[in-house]
């Protein structure tokens, strides 16, 4: 009769050894290694991407490029510099005036749109009332009034109410132009939470507000995102509506404040002070784009999924 004299020892480094293997074996059957045909496939989609990504960002580059660069009738004649920055910065009340007053509207959009259209898209997605598909339908439906059609009444209409000239009529004018969009993308984001969170929130004790604000809000976080970059996108580079409910030069907003600029004396351009206004136009919306693109695509993806 024989007796297994193996030390325990060795039977625990078989026994890893064992395990280590099954791991490294499931985990390459779960990433293989990329194969020359599946490269070869996904090759044309690496090559359109960059193509496109090269089309969209040329014009940005070389708009940066051509406002630091020596051009004659500009204030960056002899070498690089930033002379064409220098004249954007004292162009007539400064640039830090025009860019807070871009910034006010902007945060003042984003801050209403978000409130109202998060107010709206819950009530829509949450409560049975009479008339709401109606409601929701005329709300829509300001999409497709012309954008410009619209200014002229509104223009009357904060006259009469003493908003006229005001950076506060502005904001109010695009945020009523954003509420559309904003209230159908938190409708959707609502929806595709289970309502099973709500009844939970309410059967410890919490109102509706209270469930809004305890537990729906951290959930459509993404939608919120959403909704917010895009208003202040479209705050931030609206031209038309300043240009009509605004009267003076010093509560102009920065896209008006580089128009103007453009307009020399003669009617000659300035093309290197406007290359620099549009450097500085873009920037913060390319930075805030970088940071919440996570974000901004989960939002979108919110309501793809709902069954």
């Amino acid at each position: 009769m024989s007796i297994d004299t193996e030390p325990t020892t060795t039977r625990a480094i078989v026994t890893d050894a064992a395990t280590t293997g099954a791991r490294e074996h499931r985990v390459a059957r779960r990433h293989p290694p990329a194969s020359f045909a599946g490269i070869a496939l996904r090759t044309p989609g690496w090559v359109l991407t960059g193509a496109l990504a090269l089309i969209f960002l040329y014009p940005l580059i070389w708009t940066a490029i051509s406002s630091v660069s020596p051009r004659a009738g500009t204030n960056q004649v002899d070498g690089w510099g930033m002379g064409n920055y220098a004249t954007l910065a004292n162009y007539q009340a400064g640039i830090w005036v025009y860019i807070g007053n871009s910034l006010f509207v902007s945060l003042l959009t984003v801050l209403l749109t978000l409130v109202v259209s998060l107010l709206g898209g819950y009530a829509f997605a949450r409560f049975r009332f009479p008339g709401k598909d109606v409601l929701f339908l005329a709300t829509l439906a300001i999409l497709m009034v012309p954008y410009a059609t619209l200014l002229i009444p509104l223009y009357v209409l904060l006259n009469i109410v003493g908003l006229s000239n005001s950076l506060v009529g502005v904001a109010l004018v695009l945020t009523m132009f954003q509420l559309p969009f904003s209230t159908f993308m938190m409708r959707i984001s609502f929806e595709s939470i289970p309502r099973e969170l709500d009844e939970a929130a309410m059967v410890d004790g919490c109102s509706s507000f209270g469930a809004l604000w305890r537990v729906l809000i951290p959930a459509v976080k993404p939608g919120l995102i959403t909704v917010g970059l895009f208003a202040f996108l479209a705050a931030w580079n609206d031209f038309f509506a300043p240009l009509i409910l605004i009267n003076d030069s010093n509560r102009m907003t920065l896209p008006l404040a580089i128009t103007n600029l453009r307009g020399q004396v003669q009617g000659v351009v300035d093309y290197g002070a406007t290359e620099a206004g549009v450097v500085v136009l873009a920037l913060p919306c390319i930075l805030l784009f970088l940071i919440l693109q996570r974000h901004y695509v989960r939002g979108f993806m919110s309501g793809a999924f709902k069954g």
